[in-house]
Parts: structure tokens; C-alpha cells; sequence
């Protein structure tokens, strides 16, 4: 296993931070899917999953997930 792969199947391809301050990581999963996150400096997180599925949370308790070729669905912590 190389440093950038990991035993979930897929590798990062990719990291740093953005002009806002924001991290970021990308990676590429084994079947050719891509995702990516981002962890944002107000406590909020950004997730598109290899799967096309999302997960935004706002880091004060509301929460989004939109599953693969579905449509939304929101909720409170």
C-alpha cells in the first residue's frame, strides 16, 4: 500500500487549502468514481462521496444528505 492509498478503496489524489482558509481533499475510488471534502474554517463540512451521494453539515445542527440519484433529505441533530 502506498502512502496515499488507503484500505477503503479508493486513494487521495489531492489536498490543501483553499483562499478561504478551507481544507480540502480529493480522492478517486478503485472503481473510477471521484469525491472530495471540504472542512470550512466557520466548523461546517462538505462531502461529495465516489458514490455522487453529498453530505453538508453546518456544524451547528442542521445536517443535509442527498443520496445517489435520489433527492434530499435535511434533519436537525
Amino acid at each position: 500500500m502506498t502512502d496515499n492509498q488507503s484500505s477503503k478503496g479508493y486513494s487521495y489524489t489531492g489536498s490543501g487549502t483553499n483562499d478561504q482558509g478551507n481544507h480540502y481533499c480529493s480522492r478517486q475510488a478503485d472503481d473510477g468514481g471521484r469525491g472530495y471534502h471540504y472542512s470550512n474554517t466557520d466548523g461546517s463540512y462538505y462531502y461529495q462521496n465516489t458514490n455522487s451521494s453529498t453530505y453538508y453539515n453546518t456544524g451547528t445542527g442542521y445536517a443535509k444528505y442527498t443520496p445517489p440519484g435520489q433527492g434530499s433529505s435535511s434533519g436537525n441533530k
